[in-house]
């Protein structure tokens, strides 16, 4: 990693509710110190490209894919996150919560051990200074798991973790309305027969039955005490939505209609939704399209869930199809409004004296291209 340049000239600036031709100046501390007109200056030349804030990213469960690439194989817990930061970082985002299952399904293929020991590798990397984004960590908790309470106790001393997710992917209700929907993937999935097929579910939804409220109650009264952000996830329903606000949720994770966003926001929560979706113009299981929320003037936040790419893509996207949005706001769904919803006041805005996390951006068609990342004033991509 670089040391950071004095200022970045000839900068489209994406600020709080313009874009300015403009430069932008970095103290030593790796704080933004000043905006200001066209100068020529020394220092980094952006070349005319788009300059905007770290992206700020609340729910990625990414990592998986470079610790378990194939059924059946783990891969080096410290060679994978560091392969997973440099991903990250390369698609402009410079803060991330990583998102850890605990909780598992009975078909689930990772433990949480595993869970344990990415978090190890996670933390160890950032005290070591080897990770180019700022690293959080971010747990799902599947409440309808027998183990959920077990294993959100194997994380109980540990700081990393600023934020949590209540979910529930009990076959009936949330994202799986539709048994007809649900059979066929798992059935797909696993090779059931009609009569395996209902067993699981009816297994499923006993489970969920016996164990779900308890656990929302205990990981609530938990992250109360510990100061860690609740977010609630896949709400359907209105009821949904006033079960997530007697918990004290603050970020509605992927509500699947149009209802639970419409609640959610009104209640004062940040809705969240995949990038993806906008990028794909849906959602990939037949629920409510995050450009229909955006249209509507529901939607707060967007993560890139399982595509880092698709964070930056999806906030250009939504400037340029929906009229309603200027490119200020829809990066701020990015940058400052994950920021704000997950309590981090120092980063998410080009204002003085927030931390110069900055991504130098170029439109390529309709395409945008990273072309420089910096953390704190320091290039790391």
């Amino acid at each position: 990693m670089s040391t950071h340049p004095k200022s970045f000239k000839n900068a489209r600036l994406v600020v709080a509710d313009e874009v300015i031709d403009g430069s932008l100046t970095v103290d030593r501390e790796g704080r933004i110190e000043n905006i200001a007109s066209p100068t020529e200056t020394d220092g980094h030349d952006c070349e005319g490209d788009y300059l905007l804030p770290g992206l700020v990213e609340l729910h990625t469960d990414h990592l998986e894919t470079h610790y378990a690439p194939r059924p059946k194989v783990r891969w080096n817990t410290v060679s994978a996150v560091q392969a997973h930061d440099a991903q990250i970082a390369c698609a402009g985002i410079t803060t991330v919560f990583d998102a850890l299952r605990v909780g598992m399904d009975e078909d689930a293929d990772l433990t949480y051990q595993d869970m344990r020991s990415l978090a190890d590798a996670i933390e160890t990397g950032q005290r070591e200074h080897r990770l180019r984004a700022d690293h959080f960590i971010h747990l799902r908790c599947e409440v309808s798991a027998p183990d959920v309470m077990n294993a959100f106790k194997v994380f109980e001393e540990d700081d990393s973790i600023r934020l949590i997710s209540l979910m529930d992917h009990t076959p009936g209700q949330r994202q799986f309305v539709s048994l007809d929907a649900y059979k066929i993937y798992f059935k797909g999935k696993k090779g059931f027969s009609d009569a395996e097929m209902d067993a699981f579910i009816k297994r499923r939804q006993e489970k969920a039955s016996a164990l779900a409220p308890e656990h929302r109650k205990q990981l609530s009264d938990q992250a109360g005490k510990r100061g860690i952000v609740i977010a609630s996830h896949d709400d359907a329903t209105s009821e949904h939505v006033e079960e997530a606000v007697a918990l004290n949720t603050r970020i509605a994770e992927f509500p699947t209609t149009v209802q639970a966003a419409k609640a959610s926001h009104e209640a004062g929560m940040a809705v969240l939704m995949g990038a993806p979706n906008v990028v794909r113009g849906g959602s990939h299981s037949g629920n409510v399209s995050a450009r229909e929320l955006a249209e509507a003037g529901y939607l707060d936040v967007l993560s890139s869930d399982y595509i880092p790419a698709s964070l930056l893509q999806a906030s250009f996207q939504l400037a340029e199809e929906i009229e309603s949005i200027s490119l200020p706001k829809a990066v701020a769904m990015v940058t400052s409004n994950p920021a704000k919803a997950i309590g981090l006041d120092d980063r998410g805005s080009l204002l003085p004296g927030l931390r110069a996390d900055l991504v130098q951006v170029k439109l390529v068609g309709n395409v945008p291209i990273v072309r420089g990342v910096w953390r704190e004033g320091k290039r790391v991509a």
